[in-house]
């Protein structure tokens, strides 16, 4: 309580304390435990009674904290930004005991080896799964010529989505029917709102949020161009979705991205806003361009990225993590 009041965030600590409650009046007998990136003392005690146990870490907090306090503008952001992140402390230490640790990139095992000082060849990377049943094209919807559309969090700067509207502003003179939808949520006194001021494009946007996952999917296929402007992603499900729906790509090249974008989509440099607005405007010229990166996209990622793929690398890993407990 304490902790809140004065802005941190005590949620991962405080889900352990829960966690071993529950286990210590219940005493489930599960098969296998799955902590998907709590980090806390709790699941460290849980794996040290002997169960079972798998930690999925998608990229380390570390990479947030970092880009958070390059954003902040005052000492008093970033001292509350220091507070917010101050679970990292205890993360640093559980994920040092850790036995089994899964993640999502080859690129996050890279980073998470890094931020917490441990050997890559002791992470297991078994990707992210896309639901490319749900996430598939729309053969009843129309394109809507020189429509963009982004799916990121407005005011969090690991998102880059300043660069898009950058780019967006530097295409309306030449494209007048330039619109971009946003799935995300605009804050009034967010940076964002002051960035669309100032480039003056505020009628070429539209920001959704809280709408069900076949009105996003119809919205892509609504689509004539996708951009993912992230500055890193630990692995990157707009991509992936997006493509799955037969939208052409175009991503940054932050974190894992072009792990999962792959030759089938176009990569541009991070925070380089000249260079996404340069390849939208060579998709809009292109439409059999747009075509075939559709196309490709969907295929790359039906056949490297399906939810069935994950399962099958997942359950060997479980069944590897169950055997060793048995030998033991």
């Amino acid at each position: 309580y304490f902790s809140m009041l004065t802005g941190g965030f005590p949620e991962p600590y405080t889900f352990g304390r829960r966690l071993l409650r529950y286990f210590d009046e219940h005493k489930p007998q599960y098969d296998i435990i799955h902590d998907n990136q709590s980090l806390c003392w709790g699941t460290l005690e849980l794996q040290e009674r002997g169960y079972p146990f798998v930690t999925t870490i998608h990229h380390p907090i570390t990479s947030d904290l970092k880009l958070a306090l390059s954003a902040a503008t005052t000492l008093k952001q970033k001292l509350l930004i220091h507070r917010w992140h101050s679970f990292i402390g205890m993360q640093k230490k559980v994920v040092s005991r850790l036995k089994h640790i899964v993640t999502v990139s080859h690129v996050s095992r890279a980073d998470i080896a890094e931020a917490f000082d441990l050997n890559p060849d002791d992470l297991h990377v078994v990707h992210n799964g896309i639901d490319t049943e749900t996430f598939s094209p729309r053969v009843d919807v129309e394109r809507i010529p020189f429509r963009v559309m982004a799916t990121a969090s407005a005011d969090q700067p690991l998102k880059g989505l300043k660069y898009l509207l950058e780019a967006i502003a530097k295409l309306a003179p030449r494209y007048p029917d330039t619109h971009l939808v946003v799935i995300g949520k605009l804050k009034e006194d967010g940076e964002t709102n002051r960035i669309i001021d100032k480039l003056g494009i505020r009628d070429r946007l539209t920001f959704l949020s809280g709408i069900e996952t076949g009105e996003i999917v119809r919205r892509y296929a609504e689509a004539s161009v996708v951009v993912v402007p992230s500055i890193y992603e630990g692995f990157g499900f707009p991509a992936g979705e997006a493509m799955a729906c037969g939208v052409p790509v175009i991503s940054t090249d932050g974190g894992a991205l072009p792990e999962v974008v792959g030759d089938a989509g176009i990569t541009v440099p991070v925070r380089d806003s000249d260079a996404i607005a340069e390849n939208i405007e060579q998709l809009f010229e292109n439409p059999a361009e747009r075509t075939r990166l559709g196309r490709a996209g969907r295929d790359h990622i039906v056949s490297k990225f399906s939810w069935q793929i994950a399962a099958d690398r997942m359950l060997a890993l479980y069944r590897d993590v169950i055997a060793e407990k048995v030998a033991a």
